[in-house]
């Protein structure tokens, strides 16, 4: 790379790095002061609350990464244009798509990191957070729904009375196997326990009828292991799951998902496609930013600046509602969640046409 690009690549990570610790800074501030009661309440001590925030911190700053490096390139792109270095760069024979190549080698570098951070070291980390979270910030959980029906397999009910999530035992369970709509076999049970050493169900005084035609099989027992499609965590809070899980283990979930023929998997997925599109995401903003900062206003930097921010609001409620779509099913969720990044693809190129060669 030649000196302008070393120059433009270097103020753009310093940039982004100062604009990251400057929202870190003021992020943790407020929820230190949010939280603060909760941690007296529970009488942390300063290692248990800093090792929280060791894994809160980068979570935050996965989170607002494409934002981040938005404000940071409409910023330091202003400054640039007020200082009259972009026009000179132009008037010395510089395209303007040699200008934005270091600005698409920073987001990129950056791109590159938060999905290998956002979709591996960072879900290790939530797993801590989201615990400490559930034991000393959230409401004590609570499993109190009753006659739950869950699909645990494409052909599989289960029915349970109830569940009581401290003991890892169902209540009245029946498993109903169903075939083209016809009742193959009914499994009923006083009560399935847990059984950690071995990982099954222990089903207590069942009975079973197996239905073939005008024929009825029916067994009947004090105590089987059996092994099912559900766990106990399946009851366990699923508060911020989706952001414990690895890429690797949440392709496998969704996997598991499928395969019980859940209803629930939307969130899931719609989890997957966000970490494929962020680092899209920052390439598209790091346009955009660029090209509508890069223009030098009489009047200063500041209606630059506001329409950035105007941008990078729009965009969020796009996001916003296009995740939402996607999870109450009426649009698939790859499609809602690329939605965002195509309209403001197109919104950078039309401000591309303006922007001074």
């Amino acid at each position: 790379m030649k000196i302008l690009d070393w120059y433009i690549l270097k103020k753009f990570l310093k940039s982004y790095f100062f604009v990251v610790l400057v929202i870190e800074l003021v992020v943790v501030i407020i929820h230190i002061t949010e939280q603060n009661e909760n941690f007296i309440k529970h009488d942390l001590s300063a290692g248990q609350i800093a090792a929280y925030y060791l894994d809160y911190i980068p979570y935050i700053a996965g989170m607002i990464a494409p934002i981040t490096i938005f404000i940071t390139v409409v910023f330091m792109t202003s400054q640039l244009a007020q200082h009259s270095e972009i026009i000179a760069m132009l008037s010395s024979g510089v395209s303007f798509q040699r200008i934005m190549r270091p600005y698409m080698i920073g987001a990129s570098i950056i791109a590159v990191l938060a999905f290998y951070f956002g979709g591996w070291v960072i879900p290790n980390g939530n797993k801590d957070r989201v615990a400490f979270e559930l034991q000393y910030i959230k409401s004590a959980y609570h499993f109190t729904e009753r006659n739950i029906h869950l699909k645990i397999a494409p052909t599989t009910l289960l029915y349970l009375q109830s569940y009581n999530v401290s003991t890892n035992v169902g209540y009245n369970p029946t498993l109903e196997t169903m075939e083209d709509g016809v009742l193959v076999d009914k499994f009923e049970a006083k009560r399935m326990e847990w059984q950690k050493e071995t990982e099954k169900w222990r089903m207590r005084n069942w009975k079973k009828r197996e239905i073939d035609g005008m024929e009825e099989i029916f067994t009947a027992g004090k105590s089987m292991d059996t092994t099912l499609r559900i766990h106990p965590k399946d009851f366990a809070s699923d508060y911020s799951r989706f952001e414990t899980l690895t890429m690797n283990e949440l392709y496998d979930y969704i996997d598991e998902l499928r395969m019980r023929g859940a209803d629930d998997i939307e969130v899931y997925e719609i989890e997957k496609y966000i970490r494929y599109t962020s680092p899209f995401a920052a390439l598209i903003l790091t346009f955009i930013g660029l090209s509508v900062s890069a223009r030098k206003a009489r009047g200063g930097s500041g209606f630059q600046i506001a329409l950035g921010f105007l941008l990078a609001f729009i965009y969020i409620i796009f996001f916003i509602f296009s995740r939402t779509s996607a999870e109450a099913g009426s649009i698939a969720p790859i499609i809602a969640i690329w939605i965002p990044n195509i309209i403001f693809t197109s919104i950078g190129l039309i401000i591309y046409q303006t922007v001074p060669r």
